[in-house]
């Protein structure tokens, strides 16, 4: 997995299929954490919410504009901003997404730009100071 300089981030690590595994990796750790789960309005049916995710983080590592097509601007605080997000449900949110990439077993340089991306968007997430570490 090498990028070349027309290449986008969404090709080098593999397309469509890395990106499927990642959200699914995800979405098992999620499914099996109470607090996270507590936060999808469909409970355990997270097919919309895998779905919603897999377009977005395609779209956002330079792959197919579906998620724009579909649904619009991303605006991530506004679409998360009915959830009451503390630093627990970020860290639990990141050790869930730490352990897909773990799982999909990225090239060091590939595994660094996503976790960093994760990091900063975890936290922009927080909207309450419930539990500030």
């Amino acid at each position: 997995m090498t990028q070349t300089s027309n290449e986008t981030i969404f090709d080098a690590v593999g397309g469509h299929p890395t990106f499927t595994r990642l959200v699914d990796v995800f979405y098992d750790h999620v499914d099996r954490d109470e607090v996270l789960i507590a936060m999808y309005p469909e409970g355990h049916d997270l097919t919309g919410a895998k779905h919603r995710l897999q377009m977005f983080l395609e779209q956002y590592f330079g792959g197919p504009t579906t998620y724009q097509e579909e649904r619009g601007h991303p605006r991530l605080r506004m679409r998360h901003f009915p959830f009451a997000v503390d630093f627990d449900a970020r860290d639990r949110w990141l050790t869930s997404m730490r352990a897909a990439l773990d799982d999909v077993a990225l090239p060091p340089l590939y595994d660094e730009i996503f976790w960093d991306y994760f990091q900063r968007a975890a936290t922009a997430m927080v909207n309450t100071n419930s539990n500030p570490v």
